[in-house]
């Protein structure tokens, strides 16, 4: 009597074969589209196959073998990264337009600045014939400057103003008196004390180092943001994110069910898992964006920028004239400073003579900006910002541009791939960053071991909007690289670095399969009878 109980326990706990669904179902389907993605047909089979040997993909019948799981595999992370570069390629370019079109207006108006020089300075007569290399050298310096080079812009106006001094002293004492070296270099100490110019140099000044480092300094952010989404485009995906991809995309292949498309909350959960890291940029690359749209903002704020660059050649002639008309007084008090020049002749100038040239100067007609150019100026910031608005929220927006041409719409969210079989997809979805994946159902993550090449370039995103924000106020300050110094803090760490590694089950619902259902329901039923078997046997012997 026991041992037939224990048999029936025995037979009940013991599987019972069912029919295998799609035995014979044909793999020609699976077969052509293998070969359209390259691989050969060796080893692929003809029919369906029980899948216990798979890994990636939900076990069930199947006509993908382990070699071409993992052939699919390596190919779908092949393939999303190509996705992603050519996202990223598609955002360099339209930096790189951006930069482009800024430098063609801005050297456009440096130029036409440079040109008018001869209109606005040919009055001074020989302190303009003979030195045209001065100013010449003024607007080559500012325009190395712009295109990076190392110089200290306060100095380089300095300097201009100090060697025009000397020029212009020399021009109007008489030809017979000996001014040596050191002499001239004495009056030009004296540009900073008793300002000859007036306060043209000063305020020109301040403008003018506005002007180049706002726009320098706008330059280079559209350069290192360019380089940003290089860099940050190029890094690999992790292992368990091309599982998750394989499991997206192709194991609906390996399972028949080639025509179904991957539920949208399912394919975001994957995409946001696999570019957690990157996401975690958003704060510093909308934080960069948003201080480039103040500095294009500024380009057109008073005293905008096209009214600074086309302004220089008439303030460089008012000041010249300024002093013209003081040179008398200030002769005098270089004198008293410098001492008398040495004489080889009829000695210096008399303050009649010195008075006569300054009066004789004549104003020319004040250069000002073209017609167009204001609306030249504000076309051009209200481009650059509409298209800087466009990238504001490129890589927290990128998870979703790369399921836009996988997963299924919105009409077909109850019969689309939820990583299982064709049913709705219960998980809720995850929010952006890496911080936010510790539960991602999809994307195994350690939060606590951010990506270090995508750590970097946020803190070059932070520098650049530093440099930025010190540009709006007329400051160029060069910050040290501190990438160096990254430690995986951020958005990327729990607090006091314990992480809860809970996870939820992954589908609310079970795999849709009828007949396996049906195919189980038998075998309860007869382990129900073999149980009662026993019983029924002993009350009939009583």
């Amino acid at each position: 009597m026991y041992l037939l109980v224990v048999v029936s326990v025995l037979l009940c706990l013991s599987p019972v074969p069912g029919p295998v669904d799609g035995a014979d179902r044909s793999c020609a389907d699976l077969r052509q589209f293998y070969t359209g993605k390259g691989f050969t047909l060796v080893g692929v089979p003809q029919t369906e196959m029980s899948g216990e040997h798979l890994r990636l993909c939900p076990q069930g019948p199947t006509c993908c073998t382990s070699s071409m799981e993992e052939n699919l595999a390596n190919l779908t992370a092949k393939e999303t990264e190509g996705l992603i570069r050519e996202a990223g390629r598609s955002l360099q370019a339209a930096l790189n337009a951006l930069s482009r079109s800024f430098d063609t207006y801005f050297t456009d108006l440096h130029g036409r600045s440079e040109h008018s020089l001869q209109d606005a300075l040919s009055p001074l007569g020989p302190l303009y014939s003979q030195n045209i290399r001065l100013y010449g050298d003024l607007y080559s310096d500012l325009r190395r400057y712009y295109r990076g080079s190392a110089l200290n812009l306060d100095e380089t106006l300095s300097d201009f103003w100090s060697r025009l001094l000397e020029r212009a002293f020399k021009t109007s004492v008489s030809a017979e008196v000996s001014l040596s070296e050191d002499y001239l270099e004495c009056v030009a100490k004296q540009q900073e004390t008793l300002r000859p110019f007036g306060d043209i140099p000063r305020d020109l000044k301040v403008k003018m180092i506005r002007a180049f480092v706002t726009a320098r300094s706008f330059v280079q952010g559209l350069t290192i943001s360019r380089e940003v989404v290089r860099k940050v485009s190029q890094v690999p995906l992790s292992p368990e994110c091309v599982k998750a991809l394989m499991k997206l995309v192709y194991c609906p292949h390996c399972r028949s069910l080639a025509s179904v498309k991957p539920c949208s909350n399912y394919c975001s959960n994957v995409m946001k898992g696999c570019l957690a890291n990157q996401a975690d940029l958003d704060a510093e690359w909308q934080n960069l964006i948003d201080t480039m749209l103040k500095v294009a903002s500024s380009f057109s704020s008073e005293p905008s920028l096209d009214v600074v660059l086309s302004s220089v050649p008439g303030r460089i002639f008012e000041a010249v004239r300024y002093l013209q008309e003081n040179m008398a007084a200030f002769t005098a008090k270089v004198y008293q400073t410098c001492g008398t020049p040495g004489e080889s002749g009829t000695g210096s100038p008399t303050l009649q003579e010195q008075r006569r040239r300054g009066n004789s100067l004549t104003a020319p007609t004040e250069y000002r900006p073209s017609p167009t150019a204001s609306l030249r100026l504000e076309m051009q910031v209200s481009d650059l910002s509409s298209k800087l608005r466009e990238m504001r929220q490129y890589w927290i927006q990128l998870p979703a541009a790369l399921c836009s041409k996988l997963a299924a719409g919105g009409a077909n969210q109850d019969k689309c791939w939820n990583g299982i079989t064709k049913a709705r997809y219960l998980p809720e979805m995850m929010g952006d960053g890496l911080a936010n994946q510790i539960n991602n159902p999809e994307v195994e993550l350690d939060i606590t071991k951010p990506d270090m090449t995508i750590r970097q370039q946020i803190m070059q995103l932070k520098i650049m909007s530093n440099k930025l924000r010190n540009a709006l106020d007329g400051n160029d300050v060069d910050f040290q690289d501190a990438s160096d110094d990254i430690s995986g803090s951020g958005s990327g760490m729990c607090a006091g670095g314990q992480c809860p590694r809970s996870r939820p089950g992954l589908y609310a619902y079970p795999p849709d399969n009828n007949r396996v259902r049906a195919a189980a329901l038998p075998q309860t039923r007869l382990c129900s009878l073999l149980l009662l078997l026993p019983w029924a046997t002993l009350l009939l012997q009583r």
